[in-house]
């Protein structure tokens, strides 16, 4: 018989109360009991069907009491999945569970079109809500939400005034939407219509007063609140925090009954960036609880203050280390040079976001580790991590010093894909990057893309075309801008003289820099003057530019100097050539150019003695020379190479053969080493042989082996090119009729042809 009462209770449950009243007269009373026992043994609060004589009528009511129980538990639990599925960011689950529902109730109906909401998707919340059966309050405040969440305040405006019923909640849902969208009037206009307010009211008002910097009105706000919660209270510290009135701050904080982490970490934060650290530090220090905000805070305040000892020990001692603090850490390391210790923190850390990412990268590209910035890039790729602004910055930043021009475009195919190259900053910074790794005509194709640039555009495409010896095409840049009318700055003028220099325009030069202050007015500066000397100097005026260093309205610096000096080496004129070397030596002691320069000078007359006696004073002063080098990029791989051969190369033999075939060849051509660049006074047998094995030639060398025709050839060379490389270097370019395009540590220089784009003026 219980079995038969079970498979009665199952089957009864989906009746209706009088299909089972008519069911329990058929079977007996007997039968009705014994059921109506069952059914009390499983469910709850029955007690009151007991009451009732009739027990056909006690199991009809029995019956429907839990068929609706099991409905509206089946309800709840499909639209928590609903709720779920959409928090998780998979509405299309959301969306199948709501579709396969028998009946759907309005909290589905709003679970649904919230789901939709919450991803960003409003058009299919909107349709949803036109499509409803029934609507509630519920129903409506949702829609005005999720408009809000959404951006969408005039949608929301328009729903908020169809309403015929809001309560504080429709109300307050409006006003932040206003809030959100920084429209503060509108918002208070609100405000003070509503019919009633709540805490969460005034917060929200309040916040709007504070996002708008009117600290005093929301203070007014904030003594007019009937009740004043513990977020009020907070972010009214926040706000004086914020304009520095730290007492008004403190005063709040030392009234407040109770206060929550968040609180003291705001009033931390307040002390802290304000450059009262070491009352923060105090206050933190009698925290009841702290998280690792709070941790984080206190280690920005002494990062801040540039108390990095301190912040490193705080870091040290905190329990969890968060992303920020790590990220704050990073920079911090690499501000003081300790770029391995920034990397021990990286490699520590298990969880890593694209600002960590970033942080390392731009320690990298500060410091001049420009190699391990693209390796630590090509990781991130590797990884699955996506380039932010930041971090996309700091690549192209280091493809122009590294002129990597493969990472370069592709760092420009993501901001393509991101929409960051609608930036003009962006736009100048990729401008640059084409300059510097010789491809102007995408420099250009960029810069022309753009109707209106700022002044950083401006300057970056005539520096560039300036670098690169193409002075017509500067000056021309430079009468656009002026016809644009954007005014042009320092940096502007720096690039126009620089134009000037490079390619002999002295009486244009030298007009553009008288014009500068009463036409411009922009006064010069130093580095004016530099580019003034350089411009003299180069065009054999060494006493016009002795005159000008003589009456410069400040002291001449290194660079003043170091111009003066290249000058006298193109020129050959020792005796200035001394007094320069002479002020660059009590300037920068520790800098063996002038000295290397000198010494070169002597070495080309002959003065073997003076040279070795230059060589001697270098070694007595412990001055290190930096070793000349170049780079080339080959398949997305840099690869160096320093004077004097290419051992350490995987393939050095083939280099060292195709070394041998092009000076065959160039002796053919005609060629004949100019053994004055060498600083040693050996036969010339050995001259050529040292000449032979410059980097940049073994770069050349590389390039030739290794990219197809029709690739120009791109080297890079941290010292200024030697004059025998340059003539070694055009005659190459003529045989192989390849384009070889060479920046050295001044300049460009495109080889093709048989010719120099700097036409021998360098």
């Amino acid at each position: 018989m219980g079995g038969r009462i079970t498979g009665y209770t199952a089957n009864l449950a989906c009746g209706n109360y009088h299909s089972v009243i008519g069911y329990s007269k058929a079977t007996g009373p007997a039968i009705c009991v014994a059921i109506l026992k069952a059914y009390k043994k499983c469910f709850q609060n029955l007690y009151y069907v007991e009451q009732l004589e009739d027990p056909a009528i006690a199991l009809a009511l029995a019956v429907q009491t839990t068929s609706r129980l099991y409905s509206t538990s089946a309800a709840i639990s499909l639209n928590s999945q609903i709720a779920w599925y959409a928090r998780a960011g998979q509405i299309e689950n959301a969306r199948r569970v709501f579709d396969e529902m028998g009946e759907k109730n309005i909290a589905s109906w709003n679970a649904i079109i919230a789901g939709y909401f919450q991803n960003n998707q409003p058009r299919e919340a909107s349709l949803l809500f036109d499509k409803m059966p029934e609507r509630n309050t519920v129903s409506w405040n949702g829609l005005i939400s999720g408009y809000v969440k959404n951006g969408m305040v005039s949608e929301a405006r328009k729903i908020f005034d169809m309403m015929s019923e809001r309560n504080v909640i429709s109300w307050t849902a409006m006003v932040r939407g206003y809030v959100q969208e920084g429209m503060i009037e509108e918002a208070e206009s609100l405000f003070w219509q509503m019919p009633e307010k709540n805490v969460v009211s005034w917060t929200v008002m309040l916040g709007g007063l504070l996002q708008e910097g009117r600290v005093d009105d929301a203070r007014r706000l904030f003594d007019m609140m009937p009740e004043k919660d513990v977020v009020a209270r907070t972010n009214m510290i926040g706000g004086y925090c914020q304009q520095g009135r730290l007492a008004e701050a403190r005063e709040i904080f030392d009234e407040m009954p109770h206060r929550n982490v968040i609180t003291w970490t705001t009033m931390i934060s307040g002390y802290a960036q304000n450059q009262h650290v070491d009352v923060a530090r105090k206050l933190f220090e009698v925290m009841p609880e702290k998280n690792d905000v709070s941790w984080t805070a206190m280690l920005t305040g002494y990062a801040q203050c540039g108390r990095i000892d301190e912040a490193l020990e705080l870091f040290d001692a905190m329990p969890v280390k968060s992303i920020i603090a790590c990220n704050e850490i990073i920079l911090l390391l690499g501000q003081r040079g300790e770029v391995a210790k920034a990397r021990q923190v990286f490699e520590q850390m298990k969880d890593k976001d694209d600002g960590i990412w970033s942080a390392m990268i731009k320690v990298y590209e500060r410091k001049g580790f420009e190699l391990e910035a693209l390796s630590m890039f090509v990781r991130m790729q590797r990884e699955g991590v996506g380039l932010n602004f930041s971090s996309s910055i700091s690549i192209l930043s280091v493809c122009a010093s590294l002129a990597s021009l493969d990472y370069g475009k592709q760092v420009h195919a993501q901001l393509v894909v991101s929409q960051f190259d609608h930036d003009v900053y962006v736009a100048s910074v990729l401008t640059t990057m084409y300059v510097k790794c010789g491809d102007l005509v995408k420099a250009k194709q960029i810069f022309d893309r753009f109707s209106l640039k700022d002044v950083v555009m401006w300057n970056s495409m005539i520096t560039g075309y300036a670098q690169h010896g193409l002075g017509d095409e500067a000056l021309n840049i430079f009468h656009d801008m002026s016809s644009s009318g954007v005014p042009p700055d320092d940096v502007t003028f720096v690039g126009v003289l620089l134009a000037c220099s490079y390619s002999g325009k002295v009486k244009q030069g030298i007009e553009f820099f008288e014009s500068m202050k009463c036409k411009y007015q922009v006064e010069p500066a130093i580095e004016h003057y530099a580019c003034m000397v350089d411009l003299l100097g180069r065009a054999g005026q060494l006493d016009e530019a002795m005159n000008l260093i003589e009456s410069m309205p400040m002291e001449a610096d290194a660079i003043i100097w170091g111009a003066l000096l290249g000058a006298c080496r193109i020129h050959m004129n020792l005796d200035l050539a001394e007094v320069a070397a002479q002020k660059l030596s009590q300037l920068e002691p520790k800098n063996s150019g002038p000295y290397v320069l000198l010494s070169c000078m002597y070495a080309s007359r002959g003065r073997w003695g003076d040279a070795a006696s230059v060589r001697k004073k270098i070694r007595a002063r412990g001055v290190g020379k930096s070793p000349g080098c170049s780079w080339i990029e080959v398949e997305k791989k840099v690869h160096m190479f320093s004077c004097g051969g290419s051992e350490g190369h995987s393939e050095q033999p083939v280099i060292m053969k195709m070394l041998e075939k092009l000076g065959g060849l160039l002796r053919e051509a005609g060629y004949c080493p100019d053994g004055s660049f060498v600083l040693h006074d050996v036969d010339e047998e050995e001259k050529t042989h040292s000449l032979g094995y410059h980097s940049e030639k073994l770069a050349v060398a590389y390039g030739l082996l290794k990219l197809p025709e029709g690739t120009p050839i791109r080297v890079m060379k941290n010292l200024r090119v030697c004059g025998d490389c340059h003539s070694a270097i055009k005659l190459i370019a003529k045989i192989t009729g390849r384009e070889v395009i060479l920046r050295d540590a001044n300049r460009f220089h495109h080889f093709k042809d048989g010719v120099c784009s700097c036409r021998d003026y360098w």
